[in-house]
């Protein structure tokens, strides 16, 4: 192992101590590992403030709109209980299948605009409620609940940390991420639904549920938008960004008016744009103050933007470490380099915490790889996001916010949480890495 590889292992162990144990705030622990690395690996000390300005400043300008119109959309979700209407959409639209199944897919869903942890403080006491006072019964909806929503939260845009990746790796193609990250964070909720059913028992699965939409979970003095309303600001910038990316295939000339109205209303930014726009006309619909809403959106994401901002000027001060020099990888060459990502993201997940910094720090390190493992091309860096992603799962345990916050809100025991939510959450992973795999050995098949 080469000098400027030990010097990147110090660091990432820094990050592991300074998050974990010294609990500092994560913006901190980045800013010092951004500049104790230039000064590992010997960045003239008059140009290292230009390089985190240039880093900080990319990664700003790659996802910041994203990640404030993104949080707008999930404030105005919660302002106008939306959030609600959408749950009792799912519940009432699925009540035919397995309740551990519905609250997965349910949490899948709402986690694309609202994050993880505030979208389970909200659709807690749903699972609760539809319990029936059975507490395995309970659990298991819990656990569902809580990996349904930790699935969208790593892999589906506009969430920060695959934003973020998706920066470090200058991808461009955002819809593309959008949809095989929406295709892989459906399959891991699956695979946390389906822990979850076994986990209750075929009996206790079988418990009717006499009314399974939740009726007080909001505030009575205003009435609950349609699901077709409340759906909206999530379901438009979705589509908008999926029928950029198919109407090339659909239309051989391509070149005219209608194209190049799609590919405007299509792009991230302006399609986010438009679910904002949508989530603040319900606002208005329901006389909530806009100035509320747009500023709780900007002090949502503002956190959110200084950790992958501080995150993208440690990424452009590894760029500078020559990571591929007298470096073996022939264990990961094929389908296998996928295997590095998650591995790496999965070790730095566990150690510290956070699924966000990880994200971060792991995709910021496989750039320089991604030629040597044959991974640079647009699809290539989607395949290396969603291994980030899916190593980014594996696994939440107790230095995880997220998973107080389960044990917490899910009145489950933490050893009890440790037996569900956190094996649940390594079930996901490891599915989540067989997928890949297999994926991507197909995917060279026919495409290479």
């Amino acid at each position: 192992m080469g000098p400027e590889l030990i010097s990147i292992a110090g660091i990432i162990i820094w990050i592991i101590i300074g998050t974990s144990y010294l609990k500092w705030h994560p913006f901190i622990v980045l800013l010092l590992a951004a500049l104790g690395l230039a000064f590992l690996l010997g960045i003239p000390a008059t140009e290292v403030p230009g390089v985190i300005s240039e880093g900080f400043g990319n990664m700003f300008a790659a996802i910041g709109l994203l990640i404030l119109f993104g949080s707008w959309i999930g404030v105005s979700l919660e302002a106008t209980n939306g959030t609600t209407a959408i749950a009792r959409g799912i519940l009432k639209g699925l009540s035919r299948l397995p309740m551990q199944y519905v609250l997965g897919f349910l949490g899948y869903l709402v986690s694309i605009p609202v994050f993880c942890d505030a979208a389970f403080v909200i659709l807690a006491p749903i699972a609760k409620k539809l319990s029936s006072g059975n507490k395995k019964y309970k659990n298991a909806l819990v656990v569902a609940l809580s990996t349904g929503l930790f699935s969208s939260h790593v892999l589906v845009p506009p969430t920060p940390g695959p934003l973020a990746a998706a920066a470090n790796l200058q991808l461009e193609n955002i819809s593309l991420l959008l949809l095989f990250g929406g295709l892989l964070a459906f399959l891991l909720m699956l695979s946390g639904a389906t822990f979850a059913y076994f986990m209750a028992g075929k009996s206790v699965n079988n418990l009717p549920v006499d009314n399974p939409a939740p009726e007080q979970e909001y505030d009575t003095e205003r009435s609950l938008p349609s699901f077709k309303i409340a759906i909206l600001p999530l379901f438009l910038p979705i589509l908008l960004m999926a029928l950029k990316s198919v109407y090339p295939l659909l239309m051989r000339d391509n070149k005219n008016i209608a194209s190049e109205i799609i590919d405007f209303l299509g792009s991230p930014t302006i399609a986010l744009l438009l679910g904002a726009i949508a989530g603040f006309w319900m606002c208005y619909k329901h006389n909530i103050k806009l100035n509320k809403v747009i500023e709780k959106g900007i002090s949502q994401a503002a956190p959110i933007l200084l950790i992958t901002a501080m995150g993208g000027a440690l990424g452009k001060i590894i760029g500078y470490a020559s990571l591929t020099d007298n470096l073996s990888l022939d264990m990961f060459q094929n389908s296998w380099g996928l295997a590095l990502p998650f591995l790496l993201s999965a070790l730095l997940k566990s150690a510290q915490g956070s699924s966000t910094v990880a994200i971060i720090t792991v995709s910021s390190l496989m750039y320089p790889l991604l030629g040597v493992l044959g991974l640079d091309s647009e699809m290539g860096k989607v395949w290396v996001i969603l291994a980030v992603g899916a190593g980014a799962v594996t696994v939440s345990h107790a230095n995880d916010s997220y998973f107080w916050i389960v044990s917490q809100m899910g009145d489950l025991p933490v050893k009890q949480a440790y037996k569900t939510h956190t094996l649940a959450t390594l079930v996901q992973g490891i599915t989540g890495l067989i997928i890949i795999l297999a994926g991507h050995s197909l995917w060279k098949v026919f495409y290479s």
